[in-house]
């Protein structure tokens, strides 16, 4: 091979590498692999809203965005609060509305709400709203599994009635097949030292009692439930995709 054509392959490759290398999520759409931590909060709406009042959530999300800007999404959540509508206890409760203990003192009882959620998702991010071709507004839609229960604690361990397995004839678990829907903001800095998303979360569920008996109620509960959580989230994002650099110098 001659020194001419040895020449104009090797400008023809530095050209090629310059190309491909120097694109950067500044100017290029990549697929991009997000791990993201999130928190909420929430109201409850429908059936859920005569259980509880509202709540705190958090959770992890694992969405995969690709060079098209369709996300492909797996999240999973775990919420929690102290406002308890549902009084599972009162037929413990005494005549002056204390629960007392076994050994004939005011017992220390706690409700609180105890439930997660795992949905599966698809979205899309416009990126003309974006700072960058990865990143703008951004909506998803999905469908998985809400489950909620009443958790009963007892501090000092000394109400026999809820001790051990007693206490599942009273926590009214739920469960079923829902649908989530999001709207909200991702951002995706030039740089990776920031990345988050915040916006809007909806979830609405068909459930039912995963119990056989309710203790309190002395009955078998089959009513069907429709219940729904929206709140605000925010997240942090955590992208993974190849580096690039804005800057080349030969």
């Amino acid at each position: 091979m001659s020194l001419a054509k040895n020449i104009y392959l090797t400008i023809f490759l530095i050209i090629s590498v310059f190309q491909v290398q120097s694109q950067s999520v500044k100017d290029s759409c990549f697929r991009i692999l997000m791990i993201g931590f999130h928190g909420s909060g929430q109201l409850p709406k429908h059936d859920l809203e005569k259980r509880f009042g509202s709540n705190l959530s958090a959770g992890i999300t694992f969405d995969w965005k690709t060079k098209h800007n369709i996300l492909f999404g797996l999240e999973g959540s775990y919420f929690f609060g102290n406002n308890v509508k549902e009084d599972v206890v009162a037929n413990m409760k005494n005549e002056d509305g204390f629960i007392v203990d076994n050994e004939g003192y005011p017992a220390d009882l706690r409700l609180t709400e105890r439930g997660w959620n795992i949905y599966a998702n698809v979205g899309y991010v416009f990126s003309r709203l974006g700072n960058n071709p990865n990143s703008g507004v951004f909506i998803t839609i999905g469908s998985g599994w809400t489950q909620h229960k009443i958790k009963l604690y007892d501090a000092n361990q000394k109400i026999a009635a809820i001790n051990g397995d007693l206490q599942k004839g009273y926590d009214h678990l739920s469960g079923g097949i829902g649908f989530t829907q999001f709207i909200g903001y991702k951002y995706i800095s030039n740089n990776r030292l920031a990345n988050c998303y915040a916006g809007f979360e909806f979830y609405e569920a068909n459930t039912k009692s995963l119990r056989e008996f309710n203790y309190n109620t002395g009955l078998i509960d089959t009513k069907k439930r429709f219940d729904v959580l929206m709140g605000f989230r925010f997240g942090w994002i955590l992208p993974l995709y190849k580096r690039t650099k804005d800057f080349y110098y030969f």
